[in-house]
Parts: C-alpha cells; structure tokens; sequence
C-alpha cells in the first residue's frame, strides 16, 4: 500500500477559521437572518454548507438590510463598508486581519506620496478591496505589466496575500528600472508561504499529488502550480468525490495539500477516501 503523507503545513488558516468561527456562532445565536457580503471565503462546499443552515451570500448591502452581515474574508471597499453599517441591524468583520494589513499599507504608501503598486490578480475581491486605500494604485499581475508601469519618482509596492514570492521578486525586479526608489511592504501572508513551500517540498518527494480546496481560490490554485512544477501527477480537487484510483496506480508516496480555505474535516475525507481507494487494489 502507498504511503500517504499530508504536506507540513496545510489547510485553513487563522482569518479563515476567524471567519468560521464568526459565521457559525452568528447562525448559531438564531437571532434573524444571516448573510455574507459575497462568498465569506473561495471555499464553494463550505459556502454551500453555510447555505444550507441558511447563511446566504448576498452581492450587495442592500439585500441584507436589517439583519447581520458578515464582511467576507477578502475584505471590501470602504463605501460598501459603510453601507452595511448604515442598512444592516449588525455588521461582522470577517476580513482577514492579514488583508487590513494589505490595506494599511497602502494607505500609508499614498500618503506618503509614492505612486502605488498592488501585485496580484486583477479583478480579485481582495485587489479589489485593496486598490480605494490607494487612489491611482496599478495592479500588477506579471514582470510584463511591471515593465509597462509609468516611470515615476517613487514607487511604493504592496502584494496580494496569497501571491507567490517568486512573483513579487519578478516585479520588483522589472520596477527597479521604473522608478528612483521603490519601497517594497511584503504583505505576503506567512500561512500562504508556509503553505506553498510545504508543498513544494513534499510534491518533490510524491509520485502523486492532490490538492484540495475551491477552483475559484487563488491560493490553491498557487499550490496546485507548485505542486505540478515538482510532481506531474498533481490532482486539483473540491472534494472526496472528485478522485479516480486510476491516479494512484503504481504510486509510492501519494502527497496531500490544502489550500487556507480548505477545512481539517475536508482533509481528513479526501485522505481517507484515497486511503480506501488505493487499500482495496
């Protein structure tokens, strides 16, 4: 039978569980409806698990008026922050206290006259809440667009939490020539290094590699590029369900990370799934 090891450090991480834990004690108190401000976390099975006891995601303040609303993890824009708190009977800050530290540094980068880069995904709910803190803020997703940034005196560089150093260290390589002084805030959270660098040393030593969490979370996504630079019989998946014994045929050690939305009981199910899948040849 093949081994099977779990990465170092994998899974849900501490603003994740923060938000769990908001959420679920907010359901729990029955005191009228329950809403998340978009998809509390890119997690789709834990979202809809949090449907079915009631706990919707609503796309706007508007919807939610006069009952609790929890900010979602990815944070949001101060204007829609302060209708939530003028329409909605409670408010939850679920944003992940790493994030406001994103968003900290941005404010401080403008204020202090440097014109603001933000690394990561354009289009991202947390890029998103990010770029108001830093009016005329550019996002930069590539050493490419880095290389396209207007030449200014200073620039002023803050990252997505879950980009990949590598990242970072292109872009700010390719700034360099850009600009006078470039002041780089790394805003990359520890989880998502300890998470991608856990991967990267188990998927080194893997013949089969899963990873688990949303299609739609970038961090997993990150890890599943780790993983299949290293190992390529590297899986992506939601859950349990989702695996096939074909992928662990002839394996010797079959490797398992999660990306920071992916629950410990999400762990466990896939773990033992493949434990039953690959006991029964």
């Amino acid at each position: 039978m093949p081994e099977i090891r779990i990465a170092s450090e994998a899974g849900a991480c501490y603003g994740v569980e923060r938000a769990l834990g908001l959420v679920e004690a907010a359901a729990d108190e029955r005191a009228g409806a329950v809403h998340t401000l978009g998809p509390l976390i890119h997690n789709p099975r834990v979202v809809a698990g949090l449907a079915a006891r009631g706990v919707d995601a609503v796309s706007s303040p508007e919807e939610a008026a006069g009952d609790t609303l929890l900010l979602r993890t990815h944070g949001t824009v101060p204007d829609e922050e302060a209708r939530a708190r003028e329409l909605c009977a409670r408010v939850l800050d679920a944003t992940c206290p790493f994030v406001k530290k994103v968003h900290q540094a941005a404010e401080r980068l403008s204020r202090e006259g440097y014109q603001v880069v933000v690394v990561g995904e354009a289009g991202h709910p947390e890029v998103e809440a990010t770029l108001p803190h830093a009016p005329g803020a550019i996002v930069v997703g590539s050493a490419e667009e880095a290389a396209r940034v207007p030449h200014a005196r200073k620039v002023g560089v803050v990252v997505q939490t879950t980009a990949r150093r590598a990242l970072l260290a292109e872009v700010v390589g390719a700034l360099l020539g850009r600009a006078e002084e470039v002041r780089v805030i790394n805003t990359i959270c520890e989880a998502t290094s300890g998470h991608q660098a856990a991967a990267d040393e188990l998927a080194s030593e893997a013949d089969v590699m899963v990873v688990i969490g949303g299609r739609n979370s970038a961090n997993t996504t990150r890890l599943a590029e780790i993983s299949a630079a290293r190992c390529p019989r590297t899986h992506h998946v939601e859950g349990d369900d989702e695996l096939d014994a074909s992928w662990f045929e002839g394996a010797g050690v079959i490797g398992i990370t999660a990306g920071a939305s992916t629950p410990a009981s999400q762990i466990e199910a896939v773990r033992s799934a493949i434990e039953r899948l690959v006991g029964g040849r």
